[in-house]
C-alpha cells in the first residue's frame, strides 16, 4: 500500500500566504474530494504537491511513502507517482497525442532501457478500449482544437498509461458539460482500486454523483475545516458554504 502524507502544509504566492496548515493522508485505493468555494487554497495545494514553480512552500512536508518529495524536480515527483490533472490543459500542436505518451512513458524507463514499440503499441490500444475511446485519438495533436471533453478524455488515457500512485485532479470538471463529466468519471473509475489514490478538487456535488469519494474535505481560508464521509458533499450542494462560515465563527 501506498500512502501520500501531506503534513502541516504551508504555500505561498509571492508574499501572500494562500494554504495555511494543511495535513491530509491519502492511502492507495482511496478518493478524497476537497471541496470549496473559490479562492480557499484547493488548486494552489494541488499544484504544490506537484511541484509547480509559482508556488512556494515556506513550511511543512509531503511524503510518499515515506520519502519527502518538496526536493524533487516536477518531473521527478512524476516519476514517483504523482499525476496532476490540470483545469486548463496545454495545447501541443504538431505533437501527436501517440508519440506525446510514447515520450512520457519512455521518460519512466529507467536510463539506457528503450521502449518496445509493439508493447507500447498493445498496451496503449488496451487503455484506449478500457477508456471506450477510438483508436483514430491518438493521431490527432495533443488538445489542439478539442472540445472540454476532448481534452479530458486526452488526459484520462496519460493517467491510464503512466499508472501513477496518486492523481491529483484539479477541478478537472470545470466548464464540462454532462457527456463530457461522464467521460472523466468512467475513465476514473475504470482505473479506481487498490493501486491508485485520488485527490479530487472540485466546487460542485455533480461530480461526486459518478466519482463516489471515500472521504469529503471543506478547505475554507487556506485550511481543511470539516471531513467527513459522501454525505458532507450533499450537505454542502443543499446548504452551500455559508453553514459551515457559521459554524466557523461561532466555534
Amino acid at each position: 500500500m501506498h500512502q501520500l502524507d501531506i503534513k502541516d502544509l504551508h504555500v505561498s504566492i509571492g508574499d501572500k500566504e494562500i494554504v495555511k496548515g494543511v495535513s491530509l493522508l491519502i492511502r492507495s485505493g482511496e478518493v478524497h474530494a476537497i471541496m470549496g468555494p473559490n479562492g480557499t487554497g484547493k488548486s494552489t495545494l494541488s499544484k504544490a504537491i506537484a511541484g509547480h514553480p509559482d508556488y512556494t512552500i515556506t513550511g511543512g512536508d509531503v511524503l510518499l511513502d515515506g520519502k519527502s518529495i518538496l526536493e524533487m524536480e516536477p518531473d521527478e515527483r512524476a516519476r514517483a507517482g504523482l499525476f496532476l490533472a490540470f483545469q486548463y490543459p496545454s495545447e501541443i500542436p504538431g505533437v501527436s497525442i501517440a508519440n506525446f505518451l510514447r515520450a512520457a512513458v519512455q521518460a519512466r524507463q529507467s536510463e539506457g532501457e528503450e521502449l518496445d514499440a509493439s508493447a507500447y503499441y498493445k498496451r496503449l490500444y488496451g487503455k484506449m478500449d478500457l477508456l471506450k475511446i477510438d483508436r483514430k485519438f491518438t493521431s490527432r495533436s495533443v488538445n489542439e482544437g478539442f472540445s472540454g471533453g476532448e481534452k479530458k478524455r486526452c488526459e484520462i488515457l496519460q493517467m491510464a498509461m503512466l499508472e501513477p500512485k496518486f492523481t491529483l485532479m484539479d477541478e478537472t470538471d470545470s466548464g464540462l458539460d454532462i457527456d463530457a463529466l461522464r467521460i472523466v468519471a468512467d475513465g476514473v473509475n475504470a482505473m479506481r482500486g487498490p493501486g491508485l489514490g485520488v485527490l479530487l478538487i472540485t466546487h460542485y456535488q455533480r461530480l461526486l454523483d459518478y466519482i463516489v469519494p471515500d472521504h469529503v474535505h471543506v478547505m475554507w481560508d487556506g485550511r481543511i475545516v470539516k471531513s467527513g464521509d459522501k454525505s458532507l458533499a450533499l450537505e454542502l450542494e443543499a446548504k452551500g458554504y455559508d453553514w459551515v462560515k457559521k459554524e466557523l465563527v461561532t466555534a
